[in-house]
């Protein structure tokens, strides 16, 4: 039997998110049907909004879903109803990537999660006006009221956790901590850039400073956001508009270069950048999503010295192993959520949408009621 949600549609890629009312169907064996308390707004949302990133339209988006368990399909046995979850990517279980612990990696993960906007047969989990319309958006399609989310999506957290403060676990905060920790493995006292100081960014800084990094640069062009990011742990902050970036890097690291970086942007000329601040073995991590056919220029004999770039996805994590350990980091107080997070209702999700693009907010959170 489907359920009756209000949902945020979009319409066609470019235009504005329409709020309308939907059926969300049935969960299948290997589902939950889940009701959304919140959902985080990333910058893939905005990619596919303005157009950049493939998704069947109309159809919902929203990756960082938040909620309680009110059905579940026969075969799962991970959750029942009633309990709360974080949603976060899918993946098909059973390739290589994913059996060797590396899900981000699927053979399948573009279509599953993004570009297909339906189940592996075809089917969507939402329709309106009996028409269906693009679903399981990284699983689980989370702007509406409720999302049908595929077993491989869903974490298990307490009964008493706040949902609306750990909805951007799911995508966000998971590729920022998981690209430090999982994919370039800052070592003590390592030097690092961070280029975009987002949620992506700022999620990073906050897992180099963890892991006690010597050097750590913020980048950015929004002065408010370059001033928590010291706060946060940053030891520099620069101008990324400033047209010496390479000279100031490294001056900071006294000649040598950086170790490592993270570029969050999706901007091929600032992925060159950091690349030719980085020192003999140095490593740059890049994982924006600018439109499909983005290339990054490269001068060979400039990375001869062993320079490495390397795209990531979701921070190379494992959700049910990462997830709960950032939930434990938030309870402990390592995590300070609450600074990067600002909530807005279902009908404000276009302020959200240029609040965050403005960088007025660094993480957007639509709460429903």
């Amino acid at each position: 039997m489907s359920v009756a949600a209000r949902a945020a549609v979009l319409p066609t890629p470019g235009e504005p998110f329409e709020i309308r009312e939907i059926e969300v169907g049935e969960p299948r064996a290997d589902e939950v049907l889940v009701r959304l308390v919140a959902t985080g707004l990333c910058h893939t949302d905005l990619g596919v909004r303005f157009g950049g990133i493939p998704f069947p339209a109309p159809g919902v988006l929203g990756h960082e879903g938040a909620g309680v368990v009110v059905r579940v399909g026969d075969d799962i046995t991970e959750v029942v109803p009633g309990d709360r979850v974080l949603l976060s990517f899918t993946s098909c279980g059973s390739c290589d990537g994913c059996a060797t612990g590396h899900p981000a990696y699927c053979r399948t993960w573009l279509p599953r999660n993004i570009f297909d906007g339906a189940r592996d047969d075809g089917t969507s989990a939402l329709s309106q006006g009996g028409a269906p319309i693009g679903s399981h958006f990284f699983g689980q399609s989370s702007f509406a009221e409720y999302a049908v989310a595929d077993r491989r999506s869903i974490v298990k957290v307490a009964g008493d956790a706040d949902l609306t403060t750990l909805a951007p676990l799911g995508c966000g905060v998971q590729t920022g901590f998981g690209s430090v920790w999982n994919v370039l493995d800052l070592q003590p006292g390592q030097s690092l850039a961070v280029v975009g100081t987002g949620a992506v960014g700022l999620s990073a800084v906050l897992a180099a400073a963890q892991r006690e990094a010597g050097i750590l640069v913020a980048v950015d062009i929004v002065p408010e956001r370059l001033d928590l990011a010291r706060q946060l742990g940053a030891t520099h902050a620069l101008d990324g508009c400033a047209d010496d970036l390479v000279a100031q890097l490294t001056e900071i690291t006294a000649g040598a270069g950086l170790d490592a970086a993270f570029d969050t942007t999706g901007n091929p000329q600032v992925a060159r950048t950091a690349l030719d601040a980085l020192g003999t073995r140095g490593i740059v991590a890049v994982c924006g999503a600018p439109p499909p056919g983005t290339e990054i220029p490269v001068d060979i004999q400039g990375i001869l010295t062993g320079k490495r770039l390397v795209g990531v996805t979701m921070g190379d994590a494992l959700p049910q192993t990462l997830v709960p350990e950032l939930v434990r980091q938030h309870a402990d107080g390592r995590l300070p959520l609450e600074r990067l997070i600002a909530t807005y209702r279902l009908d404000e999700i276009e302020r959200a949408v240029h609040d965050m693009h403005a960088g007025v907010t660094v993480k957007p959170v639509i709460v429903f009621d």
